[in-house]
């Protein structure tokens, strides 16, 4: 895809719902706070080196903020946010933003389809099968409290240890995850909500970054 698609918006998981179709199908839709999404910053590249609007999202106390994020968001006149970040576009889309000015809900449309990253919900320590989607042993059959254990993780004399990166037990969940490909059901824009159909990765209150699918262009490809 095209960098002048890319500017994507910044929001909040409200949770999830469903709503009914003409012909009376339930579709299971994420709803999406994606208001008052404003500019902080516009990058080109003869100041930065490349173009990218850099966008701000929530509301967050003074005392909260440091002095230099402080005096960047006050030059931009805008009030400081909990989340911030910039999004890659052309040139010529850079150009038709200005610091401070709004980046509203109609940036995609109903039947696109967008990326959505989340972080997702923390399941706390769990076993390596749970953990790594493993197959578990027999159930039976002398294997007496072992069926659900990953089972030996030595690796003979040589090498004599167990190479980092090993799938074993460990935190689970607590990471940033992009779901792809999520159909835009529906826009509300008074309220500034997107519903997207499917399941988005957090809790309820969590951060959420959309933006354009970035695979929509080589999946038409690979149909063809």
């Amino acid at each position: 895809m095209s960098l002048s698609n890319r500017l994507g918006l910044l929001g909040r998981k409200v949770g999830m719902m469903r709503i009914f179709t003409d012909d009376g199908d339930a579709v299971p839709v994420t709803v999406l706070d994606v208001s008052n999404n404003r500019v902080t910053q516009v990058k080109t590249a003869e100041t930065d080196g490349y173009a990218a609007v850099q966008v701000a999202f929530g509301a967050r106390k003074a005392s909260r903020v440091s002095k230099p994020e402080a005096g960047h968001l006050a030059k931009a006149g805008v009030e400081a946010g909990e989340l911030l970040k910039e999004f890659r576009v052309a040139a010529d889309v850079a150009a038709g933003f200005k610091p401070g000015a709004q980046v509203p809900v109609t940036t995609f449309a109903v039947g696109q389809l967008v990326d959505v990253q989340g972080t997702s919900i923390g399941k706390g320590f769990t076993g390596t099968i749970k953990r790594h989607n493993f197959g578990s042993q027999r159930a039976s059959h002398g294997n007496s409290r072992s069926h659900n254990v990953p089972g030996s993780i030595s690796m003979a004399q040589d090498p004599g240890r167990v190479f980092p990166g090993k799938k074993m037990s460990g935190h689970r969940g607590d990471v940033t995850k992009t779901i792809q490909n999520l159909d835009i059901v529906r826009i509300d824009e008074a309220r500034q909500l997107l519903l997207v159909r499917g399941a988005v990765p957090g809790a309820k209150n969590g951060h959420v970054v959309v933006s354009p699918a970035v695979k929509v262009k080589a999946k038409k490809e690979g149909a063809n």
